[in-house]
């Protein structure tokens, strides 16, 4: 694949329309619209392309399931076509209308603790570990929970390590909440000292969040009381079997 820069407008767009054909990754994905495109991949020509284009530069690379399992499948694929060129276009109703950013600085929040929340939409924790396009980073204690950061993950789909990426993009923050995670990721995460929490339904992030915060302020559980830095000692005895 020859190199070239793309834009994060268009790389947003490129990542978001890949998503919805998994059997593919970004990078396979890249290709193909430029093998098929031949031009560089920028707000102006993504703009162009139309489900024909798309249909037949995704056939170079994998069979669609139509092919193979009949009308309903074939109709299912041109939905995702469709999706996927509106999204190439520009248009990505709410995936790309995030939350504002709450301003924060070092010692704002005492006794609060840094959480990362894997997301795709708005501020919504709907996102797998590998697989999510940001992580939302919340600052929380016991009386306030602060969105002080969006950190954007589609670089790692360019990157050689993954899960290496992204275990960085979150590395100051000792809780994680993601819908998914796989084995090898969930190692990765927690011999970086990040304590991951599985939501599978997911839901709005500070509800969520919320469970959180009140554990902090009623009796933390053991892995929760260390990274508040409660002494070890303390920490069973202040335990009262919240999950």
């Amino acid at each position: 694949m020859a190199e070239q820069l793309i834009s994060n407008e268009a790389a947003l767009r490129i990542a978001i329309a890949s998503r919805l054909f998994p059997e593919l990754s970004m990078i396979d994905f890249i290709e193909a619209l430029q093998t098929y495109l031949e031009d560089i991949l920028d707000e102006k020509t993504l703009s162009r392309i139309t489900v024909t284009n798309l249909k037949t530069a995704l056939g170079q690379t994998y069979e669609l399931d139509g092919e193979e399992h009949g009308e309903d499948a074939d109709a299912a694929d041109i939905a995702a076509l469709k999706q996927a060129v509106r999204i190439l276009w520009g248009d990505l109703d709410e995936v790309d209308q995030l939350p504002p950013i709450e301003s924060y600085q070092a010692g704002d929040m005492p006794h609060s603790i840094r959480v990362a929340v894997a997301s795709n939409h708005r501020e919504n924790l709907d996102g797998h570990f590998g697989s999510c396009l940001r992580y939302l980073i919340y600052q929380l204690s016991s009386k306030e929970i602060r969105l002080i950061d969006i950190r954007s993950a589609i670089e790692a789909d360019l990157s050689e390590d993954k899960n290496a990426f992204r275990v960085g993009l979150i590395r100051d923050c000792p809780v994680l909440y993601i819908v998914a995670i796989g084995g090898p990721a969930a190692g990765k995460v927690v011999q970086a000292g990040i304590y991951p929490i599985k939501k599978e339904l997911g839901g709005a992030a500070r509800p969520i969040l919320s469970e959180l915060q009140q554990a902090i302020a009623t009796s933390p559980p053991p892995w929760l009381a260390k990274i508040l830095g409660v002494a070890e000692g303390d920490r069973v005895k202040n335990y009262k079997g919240w999950e």
